[in-house]
């Protein structure tokens, strides 16, 4: 399977995210995928107080995080995945600055290679 999948770019990110993630039946929810990758979003909160701007909680695979944000900082400058670009367009649109736009480029793609897992169909993005 992992060698017929058509992926960006070409099989880097499809063999370490098959590596790093392994057996798609442990996880039941793509969050769970997100969070292994260190990619969610940190919450930070003190009584009523809770913050507007958070980070990335980097805890987990630091391979899988790298290559899913190489992944999509490649889709995106070469132009290899259209819808890749307008989601990252419609998030700038939104305001947000360009690294948060990527990150959830790079959480999207991962809900992708989630279900791609779950499914045990190729790549199609």
């Amino acid at each position: 399977m992992v060698g017929k999948t058509s992926c960006f770019p070409p099989n880097f990110f499809c063999f370490i995210a098959f590596a790093e993630i392994g057996d798609a039946s442990q996880f039941s929810h793509p969050k769970q995928v997100v969070a292994m990758a260190g990619l969610d979003p940190s919450v930070f909160s003190s009584g009523k107080f809770t913050a507007s701007e958070n980070k990335i909680t980097k805890r987990g695979s630091k391979r899988l995080r790298r290559a899913a944000y190489l992944a999509v900082i490649c889709g995106l400058s070469k132009g290899l995945n259209l819808r890749l670009r307008e989601y990252y367009d419609k998030k700038k649109s939104e305001g947000k600055p360009h690294k948060v736009a990527v990150i959830a480029c790079a959480n999207k793609v991962l809900h992708h290679v989630f279900a791609m897992l779950k499914k045990g169909q190729p790549f199609a993005f």
